[in-house]
């Protein structure tokens, strides 16, 4: 059993750091689809993750195109403050798939617009709508209800 945490084109090593580390520690599959605005050996990003590195299953894909192609028919939520649903207000499955856009400009808007049945979005203050949290608190909070919501699954 596994949730997958999909990051297009991520900007910032620690947040992607800090990520792989909650991956690590919850058994979830990590997916960082290119362009990344810095190298996986990046001392800034090993130095996030700690030594979590090797406890962590990564897939690296070449484009979101590819990673598209690659997963077409799974279960995917977008995470993004353009969705209308809350993401308590969806029923998480094993193997879901949670993709998170990266910190500038969030995942596509095309792509949102087309899949806007799967936009989920975390609730926040109307003054600070225009922006977002931060990338890796969104991940812990988004994969911690479909974790609450699948038993916590091999976690103690």
């Amino acid at each position: 059993m596994a949730l997958h945490v999909v990051l297009v084109e991520p900007e910032i090593p620690p947040n992607t750091g800090n990520i792989s580390r909650t991956c690590a520690a919850t058994g979830c599959v990590l997916h960082l689809v290119k362009p990344l605005g810095f190298s996986i050996d990046d001392r800034t990003l090993k130095r996030a993750g700690l030594d979590y590195w090797p406890y962590v299953t990564v897939e690296v894909h070449e484009s979101f195109d590819e990673f598209l192609e690659k997963y077409k028919g799974r279960r995917m939520w977008l995470s993004t403050t353009k969705g209308q649903q809350l993401y308590t207000d969806v029923k998480y499955q094993d193997e879901d798939m949670i993709l998170f856009g990266k910190e500038t400009a969030g995942l596509p808007r095309p792509f949102i617009a087309a899949h806007q049945e799967q936009a989920i979005r975390i609730p926040m203050s109307a003054d600070t709508r225009l922006r977002s949290f931060n990338l890796s608190n969104s991940v812990a909070i988004v994969l911690f209800e479909a974790l609450r919501q699948l038993g916590f699954p091999e976690l103690e």
